[in-house]
């Protein structure tokens, strides 16, 4: 997207609880993607967290491992907590789980600012029903492995839908 020689790039957020498990999982993985592609200039993508519990923190220690182990890197990653005064400027809000979703549904200052928001698993046609990325804070290793295994396939879709548009400039 350009305006004159300026280019607007396409903007989105990912939202979860606390920003230190699941958004950020999201945020580095969909950005992965987005490198890959080479249309960095053309997206921007954040992350943050309905409350305010880990602002300024790393994300957790299992989210950096289980992101890792396959490839990516979380470590510049610090949490920060959802302004709804950044609506205006987001093309898109991802939320994790219907909590969330209401929250950021509620939290909109208009109707066309909730329409932006949406479930990341809305995107993956395979997740057959399940709306949820389940919060892992309170499980082990293994199950931040596997709902990272869920936020890599719902980014995949979700790049995938949006990659068209992107590379023709149709977006905004």
């Amino acid at each position: 997207m350009s305006r004159g020689s300026e280019i607007v790039p396409f903007s989105i957020c990912f939202v979860c609880a606390g920003n230190i498990c699941r958004s950020p999982m999201a945020e580095i993985v969909f950005l992965t993607r987005v490198e890959q592609a080479g249309l960095a200039q053309w997206v921007t993508a954040t992350s943050a967290g309905i409350g305010d519990w880990h602002v300024g923190e790393r994300a957790d220690q299992r989210t950096l491992d289980a992101l890792a182990t396959r490839g990516y890197d979380g470590s510049k990653h610090r949490a920060k907590q959802f302004d709804d005064a950044w609506f205006p400027t987001l093309d898109l809000v991802v939320a994790l789980d219907r909590t969330h979703l209401r929250s950021l549904q509620h939290s909109a200052p208009t109707a066309s600012d909730q329409e932006k928001v949406s479930l990341l698993m809305s995107f993956d046609a395979s997740a057959n029903g399940i709306w949820d990325v389940p919060d892992p804070y309170y499980s082990d290793a293994q199950t931040f492995d596997r709902v990272l295994g869920m936020i890599e396939r719902a980014s995949l879709a979700l790049f995938r839908q949006l990659e068209p548009a992107i590379r023709q400039g149709a977006l905004r």
